[in-house]
């Protein structure tokens, strides 16, 4: 996947974060940023926050296996990169 690609989805979530938050009364430019950074999981915890638990701790969870995968494949490429 491109880096790009990823960046172009924080983006959507930061948006998304800044626009809910100003419905709620939240601080949006807090969330908006946060969430352009670290993206998903501050949704999750966002979502969390406002009542809707049961997608937020969906959110939670899927982003920290997504990552947690994503470091064992880079560590898993950086050591069979080495012995190549």
């Amino acid at each position: 996947m491109d880096p790009s690609f990823g960046f172009i989805i924080n983006i959507a979530i930061a948006i998304y974060l800044f626009v809910d938050a100003r419905k709620r009364d939240k601080s949006a430019f807090f969330w908006a940023i946060i969430g352009l950074i670290i993206g998903p999981i501050v949704l999750g915890i966002y979502f969390i926050q406002t009542g809707r638990k049961g997608i937020g701790w969906a959110i939670v969870i899927l982003a920290i296996i997504w990552y947690i995968i994503a470091i064992v494949f880079g560590i898993l490429a950086a050591i069979f990169g080495l012995f190549l």
